[in-house]
């Protein structure tokens, strides 16, 4: 199918269903349709160089570390929800309870939405348990980081995955 050329203009319906076609198999082959003025031409996608595979490599284990690093947060309590927007509201419940002190407990609603009375104790092991997880994290990410700059071909940088935890 490389090189394969459609020319312009794609009027009929024979033409846009080959043309269709082509697109399909390039999705699946590792190639792209190009304009080239006059007309298409099925052209592979030219493999990524070593470096732009570890750029590649890289910039995906950043995504999976900060995927994670936002997950729930599981405690003796529950499981809390831990995006920015929960980080902040739990801080603020946080800060809440630390400003009255006559107030013990505030009733937090957890990931699964159960209702928990949580003290400023819970909400520190909330942090505690996130901040434990974020420097495992952190670590992963900087070994399999030294993996990939330690690889020597494109194949062993695409062989280094995220482990399943």
């Amino acid at each position: 199918m490389i090189g394969t050329k459609f020319y312009k203009p794609l009027e009929s319906e024979k033409q846009l269903d080959a043309y269709s076609q082509a697109a399909e198999w390039c999705n699946n082959n590792n190639a792209t349709i190009e304009d080239k003025g006059e007309y298409y031409e099925v052209v592979a996608i030219p493999a990524p160089t070593l470096d732009e595979a570890k750029e590649n490599k890289i910039n995906e284990l950043k995504s999976v570390r900060d995927t994670k690093e936002v997950e729930p947060v599981q405690t003796g309590k529950g499981l809390f929800d831990y995006d920015d927007k929960s980080r902040d509201r739990l801080a603020i419940a946080r800060q809440s309870l630390t400003d009255n002190p006559s107030a013990e407990s505030i009733v937090w609603t957890t990931a699964d939405n159960q209702r928990v009375a949580m003290t400023i104790a819970d909400f520190a092991e909330i942090n505690s348990m996130a901040a434990y997880r974020s420097n495992r994290l952190h670590v992963k990410y900087n070994d399999l980081k030294a993996e990939v700059n330690a690889a020597q071909t494109v194949e062993e940088v695409e062989a280094i995955h995220w482990p399943e935890d």
